[in-house]
């Protein structure tokens, strides 16, 4: 007995230390635990002190570690970075020290950026690890086949590290427990075993493998073991095969499968209906045709269906009856866009009371908006973007929308015309109502308070002033688009704080100065208003383009101007401002040398003046810039061809400029267009022009001015430059398709000396204009060379000597103009150039050419130059010729002689010469009068 109570103390006794050093591990983490965590903190990178709370002596208060209530040890590590928020990513080295966590059983270090790092080979070693997420970190280079010691893993997450890959995936069988792997965006297309070795994962619920590089897809596996799989993401792979037989088809367990963006063809298959237990199902973005299958109806479960981008090519409302009625509740995700369907918005509908996501924009619905919508009080997403839907939306539609976020309407026939009543939802950022019906007046219900992310009621029939209750509910949007309206009114003075990142208000009838633009403003459209002025600040230093053509702003262009070191594109043409351009070569503020990132400018049609712009030597970048229609003067600097050495396209059409080309011009070897027209030019055409391999190579998808361009126009409704080339003898408007024009214009000038040989290398050439100038000699033979000119006016020069025969070979050309030279010999002959019209026009002042086209004939030396095929057959023609004569001989003597007998026959033929000599004396004397007035307005 007394043993007994002794054995009974002892035991109490050592279950109270017990119990005290539970305790005790429970309130502070081990010390070598902690040791380990702060070698681990001192090999990252953490700019947003992140880990700030890694002090002390508790590592497992500390944010993201977490220990074991019963043991102290440390067991959780959860240090994944927010979406998005690139400043509060951690980086660096991950250091070894980790291995000092062996009781480590959940490691998250996703959406970091561990910038090219490999992931180590010693997490293999941490063997109690049940979850591992490296999801989207940034890491690259071999994935270690190590991993596979990792025997107790249920959750291993490596996609979204698109600089790392498997050389090897036989280890991957040995994480039998495995339920969740993530493996996206990483190549795995020459894993020739992928399928089999992803099939011996019998535990898998879980398996994402989009964006892989995936090609080939088994048809089926004979023994498939992934029977617990729930989640399939097989999606933006590159299989490109009929939809059936595939391997996912057998498995019915699936609660969500996507398999959208893999070019998958064929039939709508009917396997879909013994999905039963499918929750979310995506086809979007295949090659599927016809109907869904009427089997869908089996999918009682069914939450979401994405089927866009196919071709069901049906009825809307035949897609609707096929809709599982036993989930009509359930649905909260319901996406057809782009799919030709037809016919109207079924006007009575089941409950679809869960809807949350509805898109069935891009097809070819007509009709009108049914009321059962403005039922949908889960709805957040309505998209019926680029229909023809027409009718009016009022308060029914919208009352019931409480929960709407975005409603995309635009590019319908929609009048939307809720009463004064109606309050938008307060959940609402996105309105996207672009040519729909809203005016003419501006809608009461935009005046309502609103935090918009984006605005568009873009060319909506408005016409009408913008109430000042409207720019404080504008205040807060990002994106705010009213463009092509009629809209007036000025400019709110508090616009710099604004939020606004992009802004469009062109083609309105704003007026009044422009006030200081907000502070985060990129992108800004001011384009065909009525606008007086510049601000004297323009603010918003990110600002990337700024378009104000077509307005009637004065004054010069204030210096803030060289503050814009974010601006890529600027048009300020067609304006009336006047004086020289400020001079941002040094920072009056800084004394350093300001470096701006202009690519595109345009300041034609102005009243600008001064030197050729100094500034432009800091836009090193410049690809377009056009000066046309000003009062520029001066010399053309030789510092162009070294500080511009980018440029493609330069205008500088009808300045005051003077003095001769610079040779250094020719140094801008990728200028494909030149304009230097109307200007006081003189000198030679350098020799060198022929370093412009702008204008010899064919144009290139990806050149400088394409992509410049492609940026112009990105959204063609809401800017589109306007370009008008002198060509072919007249004005010619270009958009988008001046990439494709290679001009050479050098007309009305005062150049002399010879055109250079070496033009004729400039092979893709489409215009070339070198009319009303002092060029003497002869035309260049390899003028024939220009294989892609569509037009030559050389017009108005002292050109002597024939006219090369080597035109005739430009099969291409369709304007040609030589008139008022010295040009002698026969004009040659050729297929292409008998084609052009106004034949007369194209050789007149020039007395000494001869031909059939000009109906001169060529005698003696003057005779066209023969070529090879004149020769040929020069007998049979000799031969021709006699026998024609001949005839022509005793045809006149028969009629002779029949006159001479037959009086009535004589008279009626001499009244049938007098009346024609009349008409023709009075078609001769009006043409010469016309002729004559021509040739004098076109020396003028």
């Amino acid at each position: 007995m007394i043993v007994f109570r002794c054995l009974y103390f002892q035991i109490t006794i050592a279950l109270l230390l017990i119990t005290q050093t539970t305790s005790t591990k429970a309130d502070s983490c081990i010390t070598s635990e902690r040791s380990a965590l702060l070698h681990f903190k001192a090999g990252l990178s953490d700019p947003a002190n992140v880990l700030s709370s890694w002090e002390g002596h508790d590592c497992c208060r500390w944010k993201g570690v977490g220990c074991s209530n019963r043991t102290g040890h440390v067991v959780k590590l959860d240090l994944q970075g927010p979406p998005g928020f690139v400043k509060t990513m951690l980086g660096g080295n991950i250091s070894s020290s980790l291995l000092g966590l062996q009781h480590l059983r959940y490691l998250d270090l996703s959406r970091n950026w561990f910038s090219g790092l490999q992931v180590p080979d010693f997490l293999s070693s941490l063997h109690s690890l049940r979850y591992l997420s490296l999801l989207g970190s940034d890491f690259a280079g071999r994935i270690p086949s190590q991993l596979g010691n990792l025997t107790n893993l249920r959750y291993l997450s490596l996609g979204y590290n698109h600089g790392a890959y498997f050389t090897d995936i036989a280890w991957l069988p040995r994480l039998s427990s495995l339920e969740h792997l993530d493996m996206s965006d990483i190549n795995l297309g020459n894993l020739t075993n992928l399928f089999p070795d992803l099939n011996s994962l019998v535990s898998l619920k879980v398996l994402l493998i989009s964006g892989c590089g995936l090609q080939n897809s088994p048809d089926y596996h004979v023994h498939s073991n992934l029977s617990s799989l729930e989640i399939l993401d097989i999606s933006s792979n590159e299989f490109r095969k009929p939809i059936k037989p595939n391997w996912f088809w057998d498995l019915t367990s699936l609660k969500q499968l996507d398999i959208s963006y893999n070019q998958f063809s064929g039939m709508f298959p009917d396997e879909i209906g013994n999905m039963t237990s499918m929750r979310s199902l995506d086809l979007s973005q295949n090659n599927l045709v016809g109907m869904i299958p009427s089997n869908l109806k089996n999918l009682c479960s069914l939450e979401q269906l994405k089927a866009s981008g196919n071709n069901i090519s049906g009825s809307i409302s035949e897609i609707f009856q096929l809709l599982p009625s036993c989930s009509w509740n359930r649905l909260s995700w319901l996406s057809l866009s782009n799919s030709s369907l037809t016919g109207s918005i079924p006007t009575k509908l089941g409950p679809l009371r869960n809807l949350v996501v509805l898109d069935l924009s891009e097809n070819h619905l007509i009709g009108h908006l049914p009321l059962w919508i403005g039922g949908l009080t889960k709805l957040k997403d309505l998209n019926l973007q680029q229909n023809n839907l027409d009718g009016v939306i009022h308060e029914g539609h919208l009352s019931g929308l409480a929960s709407l976020e975005t409603m995309w309407l635009y590019d319908n026939s929609i009048a939307i015309a809720p009463n004064s009543t109606w309050v938008p939802p307060s959940s609402l950022t996105d309105i996207v109502i672009r040519s729909c019906f809203l005016g003419p007046e501006f809608p009461l219900w935009l005046r309502w308070p609103m935090h918009l992310y984006r605005l568009d009621i873009s060319n909506t029939s408005i016409s009408d002033i913008v109430p000042d209750s409207f720019w404080i509910t504008a205040s807060s949007v990002d994106s705010l688009m009213m463009g092509h309206n009629q809209l007036s009114g000025y400019l709110p003075s508090t616009m710099e704080f604004m939020t606004s990142f992009k802004m469009d208000l062109s083609s309105n009838n704003f007026s009044g100065p422009i006030p200081k633009l907000p502070v985060n403003l990129t992108d800004l459209d001011l384009s065909g208003n009525k606008f007086s002025s510049l601000p004297f600040d323009f603010g918003a230093p990110r600002l990337a383009t700024l378009h104000l053509p077509d307005n009637s702003i004065s004054g010069t262009i204030p210096s803030s101007l060289c503050k814009l070191e974010s601006l890529m594109i600027l048009d300020l043409s067609r304006n009336k401002l006047t004086g020289s351009i400020p001079d941002c070569l040094v920072n009056q503020s800084t004394t350093k040398t300001t470096s701006l990132s202009i690519t595109h400018l345009s300041l034609t049609n102005n009243k600008l003046s001064g030197d050729f712009p100094s500034f432009l030597q800091s836009c090193k970048q410049l690809i377009f810039l056009d000066l046309a229609y000003n009062q520029f003067s001066g010399t053309l600097p030789s510092w162009i061809g070294e500080k511009l050495s980018s440029l493609v396209f330069l205008r500088l059409r009808s300045n005051m400029f003077y003095g001769h080309i610079p040779v250094e011009l020719t140094m801008l070897t990728n200028l494909q267009f030149l304009d230097l027209s109307y200007n006081n030019i003189s000198g030679h055409i350098p020799k060198s022009i022929v370093n412009y391999t702008g204008m010899i190579r064919m144009r290139d998808p990806g050149s400088a001015l394409t992509f410049v361009l492609a940026y112009m126009h990105y959204d063609p409704a809401h800017y589109g430059e306007n370009f008008t080339v002198v060509t072919k003898g007249q004005e010619r408007l270009y958009t988008g398709e001046i990439v494709y024009m290679v001009n050479l214009d050098l007309s009305c000038n005062s150049i002399t000396g010879d055109i250079p040989e070496e033009i004729g290398t400039l092979v893709a050439l489409k215009s070339l204009n070198l009319s009303w100038n002092d060029f003497s000699s002869k035309i260049p033979d390899k003028i024939g060379s220009l294989v892609q000119v569509e037009s030559l006016d050389l017009s108005h020069n002292e050109l002597s000597g024939r006219i090369p025969t080597s035109l005739s070979a430009l099969t291409s050309l369709s304007h040609l103009n030589l008139s008022y030279n010295n040009l002698t010999g026969g004009i040659p002959s050729g297929n292409q150039l008998q084609a052009l019209d106004d034949q007369e026009f194209i050789y007149v002042g020039n007395p000494g050419l001869c031909g059939p086209m000009i109906s001169k004939k060529c005698l003696g030396t003057e005779l066209i130059p023969a070529t090879l095929e004149h020769h040929e057959d020069v007998n049979d023609t000799v031969s021709f010729l006699i026998a024609m004569g001949s005839g022509c001989v005793m045809g006149l003597w028969v009629v002779f002689c029949t006159f001479l007998f037959k009086r009535k026959w004589r008279i009626c033929w001499f009244s049938f010469c007098d009346s024609l000599y009349d008409r023709v004396y009075v078609q001769v004397a009006v043409g010469w009068v016309s002729r004559t007035r021509h040739n004098t307005v076109g020396r003028s």
